[in-house]
């Protein structure tokens, strides 16, 4: 059972419609939306798992800033711009590794203590004395929820990610996700729609039963999408009764087995939590997986994803797990192609917007989030791309940056 009340009920006389046709692909629209809407909320950067032990460390690139997930000397995770304060070179190229007891930049030499103090400049006789703290590296907001290391760019309307996560942390709070470790690593993939159209998809399940035949097989009727609601949606799929007719539903449901620590709702049962703008946490209860997407361009995205397990498992729970994110991959290129082919048709002139079902309320209540951050996507017809910060600032009544 999950902690508060959430009033899902979808209203019964409501605006079907979706965003403009424009809205996906606005440059100018884009340069807002990574601005204002991705760098002032909350971001999954990784699991603490990542980085294991003091000097681990796990680089988080979106929207032109750079993050660095560090477990210092003290093993506490920290998290800082991943920006030399002397030339602003990247200090860490790698996605993922260790240092061993400083970060020295590949440009000039000048090194960094864990806990992001300026160590030294290399030669340090050419400057005035540096000090160690004003010189350091830039720390990020952050904050570990439940093991998932949540980072923001800069202040945003989002309150505490605890506060925020609230409605949900006593169901999530069985998964003893802290405790879980990783799989195959975070993977990236682009994929060429605006990131819209991929959330778009991802928020409802009234194409589930056709296009994806594996998620049916395994859960079928008994799927169910909840809107967003201050910021978040949950999605519940329960196993139907049937042995499965696909060869990878069909061996999951044989080789799943109870987790001694889940309570028996959720032996059998799938979970999508949506956190807005662009990041869902699921659950299994052989694992645990983040995925999320990034603007590149109005027609170029990055997926974003990492899978993570139970410490300890028995050969039938691993066999398990594998069908499970065969299951999982098969769904995630089914719905590359429907976004592709929902987004291409933004640019057509004979399109002429959406006509949600029911079924399709989470798309809505998604919509209506962005249009409380940035009022401009109430504006129907395409606004001149020059005056479009200024127009939004306007309906916002704050002054155009």
């Amino acid at each position: 059972m999950r902690d508060h009340a959430r009033n899902t009920e979808i209203p019964g006389d409501w605006d079907r419609r979706g965003l403009p046709g424009w809205c996906y692909h606005s440059p100018a629209l884009l340069d807002l939306e990574q601005s204002e809407l991705f760098k002032t909320h909350w971001q999954i950067a990784c699991h603490v798992s990542d980085v294991p032990e003091v000097g681990s460390f796990q680089c988080f690139d979106m929207c032109g800033e750079r993050a660095i997930i560090l477990r210092d000397d003290t093993s506490e995770v920290r998290a800082y711009l991943n920006i030399c304060r002397h030339r602003g070179s990247r200090l860490v190229a790698k996605e993922q590794g260790k240092c061993t007891n400083a970060l020295v930049c590949p440009f000039h030499g000048w090194v960094y203590n864990l806990d992001g103090t300026l160590r030294g400049a290399a030669r340090p006789e050419s400057f005035p004395q540096l000090d160690k703290h004003e010189f350091g590296l830039k720390p990020l907001e952050m904050e570990v929820w439940h093991g998932f290391v949540f980072v923001r760019f800069k202040p945003g309307p989002q309150p505490s990610v605890a506060e925020l996560l609230a409605p949900m942390e006593q169901e999530l709070s069985a998964y003893r996700m802290a405790e879980h470790v990783p799989t195959d690593g975070i993977w990236t993939e682009e994929t060429p729609v605006n990131w819209k159209s991929i959330r778009d998809v991802d928020n409802e399940g009234y194409h589930v039963p056709l296009a994806h035949p594996a998620l049916q097989d395994l859960y079928g009727f008994t799927y169910a999408d909840e809107p967003y609601v201050d910021g978040v949606s949950r999605s519940d799929g329960r196993f139907t009764p049937t042995k499965g007719r696909r060869w990878a539903v069909r061996n999951y449901k044989k080789f799943t087995k109870p987790q001694p620590h889940l309570p028996e709702h959720l032996h059998k049962t799938w979970l999508y939590y949506g956190i807005f703008p662009n990041a869902v946490i699921a659950v299994t209860p052989e694992t645990t997986l983040f995925y999320q997407e990034f603007p590149v361009s109005t027609d170029k995205s990055i997926l974003r994803s990492a899978t993570y397990r139970n410490p300890v498992e028995d050969r039938q729970q691993r066999a398990a797990r594998y069908l499970a994110a065969r299951i999982d991959r098969e769904t995630v290129e089914e719905d590359i192609q429907l976004t592709v082919w929902s987004n291409e048709s933004m640019q057509s002139e004979a399109f002429e917007g959406f006509y949600l079902s029911d079924l399709e309320y989470g798309v809505r209540s998604h919509h209506d989030h962005l249009r409380r951050v940035l009022p401009i996507y109430n504006v129907e017809t395409a606004p001149d791309e020059d005056g479009l910060a200024a127009l939004n600032a306007s309906m916002t009544g704050a002054p155009d940056q």
